[in-house]
């Protein structure tokens, strides 16, 4: 194979490429990767009821979400450490997202500063793991306002680190000359960016965040509706229904399958993003359908890095995007907002 045409297709080459530990690192779930295998299953289980001898002359996939005007709803989800997959890492990724039109959500745990990658002139939001000192938090949603950064995703299923078996057999481990210039005023925990040592986080922590910017703030690692509803208690502007991609508790419900009784509870009063298993167009739309406003992709992505750079970040978004329009097309649906349940056998 020399040209990617699905997504699946970067990761097996990437596989040539990369180290064994990274690829360990970005493909592997927790425990006995259940959930991660769950999050695929659950996609091909749900089957689609197309329309025929409708007008699909002009396919609109665009849609918007907390202001922004999205061409499409696929984001680049937060991944860590990419100066493993690409020597410019996050730098090169936003140069992929700002080449696609895609807003590019930074980890916590980049390998590149934010004032770098917002210079590549991607949208950024910023996904955020709080810290036991509040001020090196604080001093990083500061920073990520005055790089432009459009919104804050808090990490929220994370107060500890998941059994990650596969990562382990690896012998995964960051190489000490790997920069992580968002943790090292707190001594770059690395691997523990959820530290084991500080108290876990609760709902007051996020009215706490909210206190300290004006951006919007979604919380991430959604996945029980009594949840989402609290979330909406607490001011939270959006929502996304994430199990950490299989990596945190196993055996968790795959995202697609949670986010039907989430997208009830919250009945519109906010937008609902899914990450989780996204590997095609078709997936894209029946998360849309089940109440979703957009997806991330997270893995995807990565390999794509690693095979191209953001030529290969760019290219995998142009992929699941022809995806989503031939999708829509068959299905006798010509925008993002005529997708709804009806759509799903």
């Amino acid at each position: 194979m020399t040209e990617p045409v699905t997504l699946d297709d970067f990761e097996a080459l990437a596989r040539e490429r990369l180290p064994h530990m990274t690829y360990e690192f970005i493909a592997g779930g927790a425990a006995d990767e259940v959930t991660l295998r769950w999050n695929r299953e659950a996609f091909e289980r749900i089957v689609l009821r197309p329309r025929v001898l409708e007008d699909i002359s002009r396919i609109d996939t665009a849609t918007r979400i907390l202001d922004e005007s999205l061409t499409f709803p696929i984001l680049l989800a937060p991944v860590a450490y990419q100066r493993l997959m690409h020597p410019d890492g996050e730098i090169e990724a936003g140069r992929g997202a700002a080449s696609a039109g895609a807003i590019y959500v930074m980890s916590t745990a980049s390998t590149c500063a934010i004032e770098d990658v917002a210079a590549t002139g991607a949208r950024i939001w910023m996904q955020i793991y709080l810290q036991g000192d509040r001020g090196v938090t604080r001093d990083l949603v500061q920073r990520a306002e005055r790089a432009g950064t459009r919104a804050l995703c808090l990490t929220v299923d994370t107060p500890v680190l998941g059994t990650r078996n596969r990562q382990k057999r690896a012998g995964f481990a960051i190489p000490p000359d790997l920069p992580t210039p968002h943790l090292d005023a707190i001594g770059r925990s690395r691997l523990s960016v959820v530290s084991a040592t500080r108290e876990p986080i609760t709902w007051r922590d996020v009215d706490w965040l909210r206190s300290q910017t004006k951006l919007p703030l979604l919380l991430k690692g959604i996945l029980d509706p009594e949840d989402a509803r609290l979330a909406m208690e607490h001011g939270a502007a959006g929502l996304i229904v994430s199990n950490h991609g299989g990596r945190n508790l196993d055996t968790v419900p795959a995202t697609i399958d949670a986010l039907p009784a989430i997208a009830d509870a919250i009945a519109g009063r906010c937008p609902i993003l899914l990450d989780g298993g996204i590997r095609r167009g078709t997936d894209i739309v029946k998360a849309i359908a089940l109440g979703a406003a957009a997806v991330l992709i997270g893995r995807p992505y990565a390999f794509a890095l690693a095979v191209a750079g953001a030529a290969g970040v760019q290219q995998a978004i142009a992929i699941l995007r022809e995806e989503l329009e031939t999708a829509m097309a068959l299905l006798g649906r010509r925008s993002i907002s005529a997708i709804d349940r009806s759509v799903i056998r």
